[in-house]
């Protein structure tokens, strides 16, 4: 049924889906590429620091240990089986969503747009990339069991659907500057 399908994408990325907003309350602090610059333009810049970078991680894990402990009464009451987290893969989809944004900030560098730029596709699903590359290479086993065809498909689709919902939502209580 499609409903579980999507029950069980949205279950299983929830702690890929919370680090980016977890750095985002945590904001401030020295950035991870000390103000270093290639061609004029920062690598990364103000906006990826160490210490957002680990209570995002930090976040992602800790909820994916809290869903283990209520997966069971879930998976009962509505009868959907949802995963639960092996401690690898729940660092894995943690750590790999702040890696893949990190990442995007370095491409949006390189191309020259400055922070909180659009850059439509890369902004939406670069922590996707991240988290499920993680995750597969730190618990492949549980990673493929969990992550089929079918479930990397929803994720595709719902991640930006989510993306606007989460930004639009974040500018109106004034965390970004603009709605996208």
């Amino acid at each position: 049924m499609l409903y579980a399908l999507v029950a069980v994408a949205f279950w299983a990325m929830l702690p890929a889906y919370i680090p980016n907003n977890a750095a985002v309350l945590a904001g401030g602090g020295a950035p991870i590429d000390g103000g270093r610059r290639v061609d004029g333009r920062r690598l990364l810049g103000d906006g990826k620091t160490w210490r957002g970078t680990a209570v995002g991680t930090l976040a992602g894990f800790l909820l994916a240990q809290g869903l283990n402990v209520v997966a069971p009464a879930v998976s009962a009451q509505t009868g959907i089986s949802v995963p639960t987290f092996p401690v690898a893969a729940a660092f894995g989809l943690a750590f790999g969503a702040m890696l893949g944004d990190i990442s995007a900030s370095f491409l949006k560098r390189r191309t020259g747009r400055q922070r909180g730029a659009a850059f439509p596709v890369v902004d939406q699903l670069d922590f996707v990339v991240g988290a499920l590359a993680c995750a597969a290479l730190l618990d492949f086993g549980w990673f493929v069991g969990t992550f089929t065809l079918p479930v990397v498909g929803v994720v595709i689709v719902l991640t930006p659907i989510l993306h606007v919902v989460t930004n639009a939502a974040a500018y109106v209580v004034g965390l970004k500057e603009e709605p996208y």
